[in-house]
């Protein structure tokens, strides 16, 4: 029986409100990362860990959840996941340690992984009318930009007022009343026993992504350890071919490689990718640049790279809506060339004009929002229902991806470039160099230091955003050669290319 019309928008509130949650905790800690290191004692590596134990560990379990999601149903694990989501945030703002905090948001990165597959594939199965299901699906896709984006300043607002596990509490009620609405308005749970889940399948992939995301981070570090690199290379390799090796030899397996053959599928997950790497990339080295050099406050640094969404917002809107008239190629590759063009206006501008800055990233979200809004119809549209909970969880990797090697990479290459170009007056301890928190600490050796250290900083700022434009721009190719045959008035779906 299909739900009526106020169900389906209202369950898509409901789900939305899901996707919210997970979006606002991989950004909520952007502004509040200065304050929780001073608090909480916590060293430059242990920073990263803390944002980035969560997209790591979710990024490594969203395969086999969106497959067990097929398998126990969507609904059951959406309501699991809320249920994970809510005890881990109640662990997380009552962390005594760093290394607490860092295990709290690995086991939120669990609620979360159960969650988001389940999001997607409750739209997919809820609304089967497929324009209707396109306007769902950007609805859907514009508040993860959204959620990106108010990060920042709910961390910020709560920081003025609160101490910083508010920022976790805040989880708990949005947990409580969409357990509450889900039981109500969600279908009926839609288990398929003959389904197989696949635990090791799982671990493989974990091993894999955490093996690359420390081979990253060592490698940008400016005194890299190099056994540790070729350990975690090796453990990215040899878990990526243990992973892709089962998958061939399993009857169900988590990831069926053949779905790539199909270009437009391929194409909407790049699209995803590349869109993310983009948001947390910007907003990451953004809200740190101007709360360190230009003294903003979390809250005001929050509300500048709120811009992104703000740009975003109404492309995706007009993106899904449109999106059976003008076709996949004109706002996945046309999008993601438009955020190009605001990065250039972001990295020529960010230390001279706040006008040009502000229309910068404005811009630069107008591009992803577009594009983001169509990448996933692109994916969902591309595969049979049977498939929405695979489907789902490949966009999910894709978007946790991409924001996860931003922050690994950008955040290690910022650090990197800003130790070896500052430019330390005599009788400054060497120390200073590890970051610019390090330097402003030590501010008492007087303004030349100051003037030091924010020169460099600005620098390492450029060349981060140097890469971002540049890995945009080889995104709107490549998903425009893939696109080639998508444009105006083509069909949504595609056969799949052998």
């Amino acid at each position: 029986m299909i739900p009526s019309a106020g169900r389906r928008w209202l369950l898509l509130a409901v789900v939305s409100a899901g996707l919210l949650l997970i979006t606002l905790d991989n950004s909520i800690l952007y502004a509040a990362l200065p304050t929780l290191v001073e608090e909480l004692g916590a060293n430059g590596s242990e920073g990263l860990w803390i944002i980035n134990a969560y997209p790591v560990v979710m990024a490594g379990l969203l395969l086999g959840s969106g497959t067990l999601g097929d398998r126990v149903g969507h609904r059951r694990m959406f309501l699991i996941g809320l249920a994970v989501f809510g005890v881990a945030s109640l662990a997380a703002a009552f962390s005594p340690t760093p290394e607490t905090l860092i295990a709290a948001r690995a086991f939120l990165a669990v609620g979360a992984a159960a969650m988001m597959p389940a999001t997607l594939a409750l739209i997919r199965i809820t609304f089967e009318d497929e324009r209707e299901r396109n306007v769902a699906i950007a609805i859907w896709g514009t508040l993860a930009i959204v959620g990106s984006a108010l990060g920042p300043i709910i961390s910020g607002l709560l920081l003025q007022s609160f101490w910083w596990g508010s920022v976790f509490l805040i989880n708990v009620p949005v947990v409580i009343a969409a357990l509450v609405a889900t039981r109500v308005l969600a279908p009926p749970n839609d288990a398929d026993p003959t389904k197989r889940w696949d635990l090791p399948s799982s671990l493989l992939a974990l091993v894999a992504l955490v093996g690359l995301v420390v081979a990253i981070k060592e490698t940008a570090k400016t005194e890299p350890a190099p056994l540790l690199i070729a350990a975690a290379a090796l453990a990215a390799v040899i878990g990526g071919w243990a992973f892709a090796r089962r998958q061939s030899h399993l009857p169900y397996p988590l990831l069926d490689f053949s779905i790539f053959r199909n270009r437009a599928f391929l194409a909407g997950v790049l699209a995803a990718g590349f869109s993310m790497f983009a948001i947390a990339g910007v907003q990451l080295i953004t809200t740190q640049r101007f709360q360190l050099v230009e003294g903003f406050t979390p809250l005001r640094a929050g509300f500048l790279v709120a811009a992104v969404a703000v740009g975003a917002l109404p492309t995706a809107l007009a993106g899904g809506a449109s999106l059976h008239r003008v076709g996949l190629l004109p706002i996945v590759a046309g999008g993601l060339a438009l955020s190009a063009v605001g990065s250039v206006l972001i990295l020529l501008n960010f230390d001279t004009s706040m006008g040009l800055l502000i229309t910068g990233l404005l811009v630069t979200g107008a591009g992803l929002g577009a594009a983001m809004s169509v990448a996933s119809s692109a994916i969902i549209g591309n595969v049979p229902a049977r498939r929405a909970g695979m489907a789902s969880s490949v966009e999910e990797v894709s978007y946790e991806f991409g924001s996860l090697i931003a922050v690994a990479l950008l955040g290690s290459l910022l650090a990197a470039v800003y130790t070896s170009t500052v430019d330390l007056p005599a009788g400054v301890p060497d120390s200073a160099r590890d970051s610019l928190d390090s330097t402003l600490a030590l501010a008492g050796n007087g303004p030349t230091l100051i003037t030091a250290a924010s020169n460099a900083f600005d620098g390492a700022y450029f060349t981060v955003m140097i890469v971002v434009t540049a890995v945009i721009a080889v995104g709107a190719v490549t998903t425009g050669l893939l696109l080639r045959h998508h444009g105006p008035g083509s069909a949504l779906s595609a056969p799949t290319h052998h």
